[in-house]
């Protein structure tokens, strides 16, 4: 019986309990898809990181309880978070290679970890019926971005208000549904939803802030900004927008350290 070292983190937050949990576990070689499959939903977490050192850097595969994805902010801060804090990396800066999502850095200021993540492209769609039905009115915009759609609605309270159709939302061909507004005391808000992923609400969503932060550093005109996701959890992100990059800021905090025995 092999063990396998497993932390969880908790993301984008400066206390426990709040922001987005995500699992991360550290390998030597990369195991079986189907046994990272089963981990991811053992775990029941929204992401699962699995993490494999490589020639001074490190590659890394996300997995929600149900599929394999193509980007995760939260755990690959969460991963950060474990290589600098738990596991004693040295750097400033970690690379991590994804097979689809090709290089991300990590770079820590103090306590403070900043993904260093591609922006998302993002085209104005016309499924404004389908939104309309995902939401239970109409929004202001609709774009679609690589993975999600993202909806612009009117206020923060709207969005605090939302009650989406979940059902509706699984319909969609994508990964989920962003749904932001300009905040009230953060620069923007957003929430988002992912039933056909296995995510109902993701407390905080990392990758989704690709599309977040060019969005709204054009509407509002500004390269730095504060974002709050208002999931119940909730959850505080830094956001630079620097063109064809961006940098998602945030903090992190340790829940558990332990062992997975695989056969």
């Amino acid at each position: 019986m092999s063990k396998i070292k497993i932390y969880q983190v908790d993301a984008f937050t400066n206390n426990l309990f709040s922001g987005n949990p995500a699992a991360v576990c550290m390998l030597e070689n990369w195991l079986n898809d189907e046994i990272m499959q089963s981990i991811a939903a053992e775990n029941n977490l929204a992401e699962t990181a699995f993490v494999v050192p490589k020639a001074g850097s490190f590659e890394i595969r996300w997995f929600t309880p149900t599929v394999e994805v193509d980007l995760c902010g939260h755990a690959t801060l969460a991963s950060a978070y474990v290589l600098f804090n738990c596991l004693g990396y040295a750097n400033q800066e970690i690379v991590f290679h994804s097979p689809r999502s090709g290089e991300l850095k990590v770079v820590k200021q103090g306590d403070i970890l900043f993904l260093n993540f591609p922006v998302d492209t993002l085209n104005p769609c016309d499924e404004i019926s389908e939104i309309t039905n995902c939401l239970g009115f109409e929004p202001i915009e609709v774009y679609k971005g690589k993975t999600d759609y993202m909806a612009i609605i009117q206020s923060e309270q709207h969005l605090l208000n939302l009650q989406p159709d979940l059902l509706e939302i699984s319909k969609l061909k994508a990964r989920g549904l962003i749904v932001t507004a300009k905040g009230d005391d953060a620069d923007f808000v957003s929430r988002f939803f992912a039933p056909q992923s296995g995510i109902d609400e993701d407390p905080v969503t990392g990758s989704a802030h690709t599309s977040l932060i060019p969005f709204w550093s054009g509407k509002l005109g500004k390269h730095e900004m504060i974002a709050n996701q208002l999931s119940k959890r909730g959850g505080k992100l830094i956001c630079v927008n620097q063109g064809e990059r961006c940098l998602i800021g945030g903090k992190a905090q340790l829940y558990l350290t332990g062992e997975i025995n695989i056969e």
